[in-house]
């Protein structure tokens, strides 16, 4: 049976993942209800990125894999797709979004996150042996 994703190191994933669900969609709303007209891509993305977060803490902490595989997957293929564009024309982007320079203004933490979670999901998805005395 594979171990359960909010077990262990998996708490303080899905304590970041809840972390950086609650900032970006508080960000991206905010800023599309305040000023939309100024960075409409931008603070659509930070929405998005927000709502993308939140499903990935959901799904993690209820063990729902396959919503958490895509989840996180869609976060990783969000913030490199982001990043490569904030640096190839920055023009696009005149305000930052959660994902912007690869999270940088985050501390990177966006463009890392996936990959922690990727992994844990891998690690917690290999059948764990059960010891002879909980047999």
């Amino acid at each position: 049976m594979p171990t359960p994703t909010s077990t262990g190191p998996g708490r303080v994933l899905v304590a970041v993942y809840g972390l950086f669900a609650l900032a970006a969609t508080a960000r991206g709303v905010s800023q599309l209800i305040r000023e939309y007209d100024a960075a409409p891509l931008a603070y659509t993305l930070s929405a998005v990125a927000g709502l993308i977060y939140l499903v990935a803490t959901v799904a993690l902490a209820k063990d729902w894999r396959p919503v958490a595989w895509t989840a996180v997957g869609v976060e990783l293929l969000g913030v490199l797709t982001v990043g490569v564009l904030t640096l190839v024309d920055a023009a696009d982007f005149p305000d930052k979004t959660v994902w912007s320079w690869f999270g940088r203004d985050y501390g990177f933490v966006p463009l890392i996150l996936p990959f922690l979670g990727l992994a844990w999901l891998w690690r917690t998805s290999r059948i764990r042996e059960v010891p002879s005395s909980e047999r």
